[in-house]
Formats: C-alpha cells, structure tokens, sequence
C-alpha cells in the first residue's frame, strides 16, 4: 500500500512513505522499530510509554491516521532513523489534491551537443538530414528518430551543434513523480545521445546537458496552489536531496516536501513569470520552463515555445563550446560565416522584438532569454572571436 493514499470510511488519508521506508530500508516489522523506539527513548533517560503504545502511534504515523505531533515521537524517529524533523514529516499539513487525481504534462526535454560544423556538412551530403524550416530565422536541418521512448526529432546547425528534441506524454499523480522521472532520464537521455551522435558521425561525441519545457494541458490544483505548483513543476529539483537517486525513498521524501511548499507557498526570486492573467500561467527558470493555457484559443501556442528554445539551446551550446576552448587556453576556432558577426546578428534578432510580434510572445521569449544567461554568453563569445580576429 506504500505511495497510495488509503481510506477509513469516507475519510482519505496519506502513508508518510518516508517513515515507511526508512523501517523498511532497515528490514525491521513494526514491532521490531517500535522496540527500537522504546530502547531508543530510555537509553535517552525519557519517559516513553509502552511497547503496545508505540507500536500503535507508529502504524498511525506511517498510514496517515494521525499527524506526528507529539515532539517525543518526533525526538525518538529522529534518533532511530537518523534523519531530521523536515526530512521525516516536511512540516505539512494533509495531502495536496494532487495526490488523488493527477495531472496531464507534454514534457519537451532538448538534448544539446557541439558536434563541429564539419559534421553536420557530412550528415547533410549524406542525407542523414534534411533541410527544415530556420528556427528564430537560423538555418537548420533536421530527421525524426525513431525510439520508444515518445518522438524525437534531431535538429542539427551549420555552425555545428545538435540538438535532440524529445517529446513525452506524461500522466503523473504529482510533482514528485516528475522530478524523480527527469533526474533519472536526463541520465538516460544523455547517454543515449552521445550514443546515437557518435554512432552517425564516425566520432566520439558527448551530449553536454538536458533542458526541459513542460506543456501543463491538464491541471489539478485548486486556484490557491495552481502558481505554487507551476513555479515547483519549472524547477522540480527543488524537491530531491542533492545527489539522491531515484528510489522509493527519494520519492517519499519528494512527496512530502512537496505538499510542503504547495502550502506554504514557493517564489524563488530567480524564477521569471510571463503569462497573462485570465489567459495563461507561464514561468522561466535555469532549471527550465513550464506553461498552461488556461485560455487555449487565446494562449500561446506549443511551437512556438518549442521553437524560442530550439534557438536558444543551439545557440547556448555553440557559445559554451567556445568558451570552452577559451578555458582550456586555447583561441577558439570557428567557421568564418559564423564567427563574431554572426552572433552579432543573432543577438539582435533574439533580443529585439518583430514588428508583427505579440505582446505574449515577447514576454515569454525576454523570459526564457534572461534565466537561460545567453546574452551573456553571446556578448562574451562575440568579444572573444573579435579579439582574436584582430590579431
């Protein structure tokens, strides 16, 4: 019954899947952690009440019948498990409603990688790749891959970055579960591309990082809770212990902070919102973006987000593969068609609106281009080739 809500009557209750698992994790019944309670407690010189007792107030504590209020319940589990308050119980009140009734995600992960101009000129001549409409008015060339794991799309650059654009379908009772899900596919999906890459090239080639735009079709939360869950869905990893791995346990844990934050509320100064009221809800982090349509026909439309971060990771990567041969004491080496002036153009056209432009889009791209630091990036590589141009 772990990580499923349970019911007395009509009564709806939440397992704190943490404690669950910590017992678990120890291989110990009930009985045995109650007695390891009970030792715990009087090797403290504390007055604990009886095994029986303690092994009640545990099955209540674990299935969700009773909120661990008691601060000696809260001392004994603490020393037991050897973890902290926030980490057992996340300080929370009940369940959020996401637990019960899920939510509909279109998770679009872009995989990117600098593979070298002269790799994508021999995947062009060999009709590995076809010529595709210019995203953000950058030529580009692109193939559907096939895999199991929802559609891919490679786009490759004639200044030599790839990028996989990967689009999945998730059904998910909470945010938890997305943020368990992306920790573990990112490693996935980065292996993976280097893989394929390196397998069409001839070349050894590393994926160097995972981007993530979610397309929230169906929500689940009340009004109240509705910006705090997109705010914690466009940096998931808000809700994972740094470094932890996708288990049971890390989830529980995800689950209950979580619930947490939904509560009490989640605004992290760095995070950039560009919806509009009564039409969509939409935020920019360096963790990635996240939007809902709440007015569909008036709302932005899901290419276009797909097609303002396609630019802005292509040209991410090709900036980083420069400056990484700056910081390895090198002069950096580019074709010359896309050299200082190129990006010069470029930033112009990402920075400066269009004239047939809407007001909408031009939020939701100044977003994307402020957490996502290209323009820094871009000024630095265009001073960088400049400066070496001269010489």
């Amino acid at each position: 019954m772990s990580g499923e809500s349970v019911r007395a009557g009509s009564k709806q209750f939440a397992p704190n899947n943490v404690l669950v698992a910590k017992r678990q994790a120890l291989g110990w019944s009930r009985n045995r952690a109650a007695r390891e309670l009970e030792r715990a407690g009087r090797d403290r010189g504390l007055s604990v009440p009886e095994l029986g007792t303690i092994e009640k107030a545990l099955y209540r504590h674990e299935t969700g019948r009773a909120a661990c209020r008691d601060p000696l319940y809260v001392e004994l589990y603490c020393l037991v498990y050897e973890a902290t308050a926030q980490d057992l119980f996340g300080e929370i009140e009940p369940a959020s409603p996401t637990d019960g009734e899920g939510f509909g995600v279109r998770s679009h992960k872009f995989v990117a990688a600098y593979i070298g101009a002269e790799q994508v000129d021999a995947l062009v001549a060999r009709g590995v790749v076809a010529e595709n409409p210019p995203q953000c008015d950058l030529e580009c060339h692109a193939t559907d891959i096939a895999r199991s794991e929802g559609e891919c799309r490679l786009y490759v650059w004639p200044f030599g970055v790839a990028i996989f654009h990967v689009v999945e379908e998730l059904e998910l009772p909470n945010i938890a579960r997305l943020a368990v899900w992306r920790r573990k596919t990112y490693v996935r999906e980065l292996e993976w591309a280097s893989s394929h890459l390196s397998e069409i090239t001839g070349s050894l080639i590393e994926a160097s990082y995972v981007l993530s735009t979610y397309w929230l079709h169906r929500p689940s939360w009340p009004g109240r809770e509705m910006d705090a869950a997109l705010r914690i869905m466009c940096a998931p990893r808000v809700l994972l212990e740094r470094d932890s791995e996708a288990t049971g346990a890390s989830l529980a844990h995800a689950e209950l902070v979580e619930r947490s934050l939904l509560a009490e509320g989640y605004e992290p100064a760095e995070m950039i919102p560009f919806g509009i009221k009564g039409i969509s809800i939409g935020y920019a982090s360096w963790s990635g973006v996240v939007y809902c349509p709440t007015a569909p026909r008036r709302a932005l439309a899901e290419d276009e987000l797909v097609t303002i971060e396609l630019a802005t990771q292509a040209m991410w990567a090709y900036c980083e593969y420069i400056n990484r041969q700056v910081e390895q004491g090198m002069d950096p080496e580019v074709p010359e068609p896309y050299s200082w002036r190129f990006l010069r153009g470029v930033r112009s056209r990402l920075t400066n609106a269009r004239p047939q432009e809407t007001g909408q889009h031009r939020s939701m791209r100044t977003a994307i281009l402020d957490t996502s630091g290209l323009i820094g990036h871009l000024s630095q590589a265009i001073d960088i080739l400049r400066e070496t141009s001269e010489r």
